[in-house]
């Protein structure tokens, strides 16, 4: 069973707790059975309506304009399916203990038949619990309406000994996961160009993941982008969806024309006067099966006949988990994206809150190891809940010094 596979079915069980939570309403409410059970069954039959309309949007064309349709059907129901599945789970983890508790004082009750209820202490738990169960939901909300647009464009400085004295000062302004559709749509898109080329970047590149699965997207998104501007030009590279929707070559191709060169295991010298940085492209590599995506066995086979050995080497790579191997042949700096941080991320409790960890240890930020320097991009975009919480999306701008 694949991890989309697994999550949807998790997601699918946690709506029986909510059915019975729902049915016990009603049994609270509605005293005549023949109400209730027709206020259940319409409830249902929009329900399963939304869920078959939602869960079947891989069949649609991807809109690249936010529609009426998303606001009020899909945008509130795909935040409702992982809010409530949350929801869920931490009242099975409240239920737990509240069982053992109640075994343990109806065991000590029959020995002592005048043991002491404790209703303070249950009502405490019983709204500690209602609490803890609504806060997913405000969560999610929250990630929906601001999370995902409350933008950050971090200033990572980055020491490379190599470095020429001409690049000294170096600005490179990086886009990730860009993930075109009705939540990210054109109109964003360029707003965030604007604000990019605002920065005033030397050079800019994009790592992947342009348009999500839909092919017919890819046009709009690369109209979008074409507004980026830098003295040394803008570069890219694919990310792993961009295989998926079989848009390598066209989106290579339409980038191209517009004047944006994207490196599919590439290299271009970035000059100033006699100085240069090498900087190189790969598509989308994992030496495990990700996805449709083959494994690799000799990852990053594809650079090795593209480093300078006596240049500073700046790889553009979507899959952060290339980084290891990197390093090991030098490369000075790594670029990647992938994760969006973890879309959703609890990072500000703990490191380890985080999805993409079950995936990578490069969730987000800047790694150092032996040989080199790695950055992952959190991205712009969000994929399959247009919610982004503790992972805010991010344009990153890095400046390049010696020392």
């Amino acid at each position: 069973m694949s991890i989309f596979s697994t999550v949807l079915f998790l997601i699918a069980a946690s709506q029986f707790y909510w059915a019975w939570r729902f049915w016990r309403f009603l049994g609270k409410r509605l005293a005549r059975p023949v109400l209730r059970w027709t206020v259940a069954a319409v409830v249902l039959a929009i329900y399963l309506e939304l869920w078959n309309f939602n869960f079947g949007a891989f069949r649609r064309p991807t809109a690249v304009h936010l529609t009426w349709t998303d606001a009020l059907l899909v945008a509130p129901f795909m935040t409702w399916a992982v809010s409530s599945f949350f929801g869920a789970l931490i009242a099975l983890l409240f239920a737990i203990p509240q069982s053992i508790v109640g075994l343990a004082r109806r065991i000590e009750a029959r020995g002592q038949h005048d043991a002491p209820a404790s209703p303070e202490r249950r009502v405490f738990l019983e709204r500690t619990a209602q609490v803890a169960i609504a806060a997913p939901f405000f969560a999610g909300a929250y990630g929906l309406l601001y999370g995902r647009l409350n933008l950050e464009t971090p200033v990572q400085r980055i020491s490379l000994p190599r470095l020429p004295q001409a690049f000294e000062g170096f600005r490179i302004a990086q886009l990730s996961d860009i993930h075109i559709g009705p939540f990210m749509p054109e109109e964003q898109i360029r707003k965030y160009v604007d604000m990019a080329n605002a920065l005033k970047p030397h050079l800019t590149v994009l790592t992947g993941d342009f348009v999500t699965f839909d092919w017919r997207t890819q046009n709009a998104v690369v109209d979008a982008l074409s507004g980026l501007k830098a003295p040394f030009g803008v570069f890219g590279c694919l990310g792993n969806h961009d295989a998926w929707s079989g848009v390598e070559h066209t989106i290579t191709k339409l980038f191209r024309e517009r004047g944006i060169r994207i490196l599919r295991s590439e290299a271009v010298p970035i000059a100033i006067g006699g100085d240069a940085i090498n900087l190189i492209g790969t598509d989308f590599q994992s030496k495990h099966r990700f996805g449709p995506s083959e494994p690799v066995t000799n990852l990053l086979g594809d650079i090795v006949p593209l480093l300078a050995r006596d240049r500073v080497n700046i790889l553009l790579s979507h899959n952060p988990d290339t980084f290891d191997r990197a390093a090991e042949l030098g490369v000075d700096l790594s670029m990647a994206g992938h994760t969006h941080g973890g879309q959703a991320a609890l990072e500000f409790i703990s490191p380890e809150l985080a999805p993409s960890r079950l995936v990578t240890p490069y969730v987000a930020g800047w790694f150092r190891k032996p040989g080199g320097q790695l950055y992952v991009n959190r991205g712009i975009g969000t994929i399959g809940v247009p919610i982004r919480i503790g992972a805010p999306p991010e344009i990153t701008i890095y400046q390049l010094t010696r020392g």
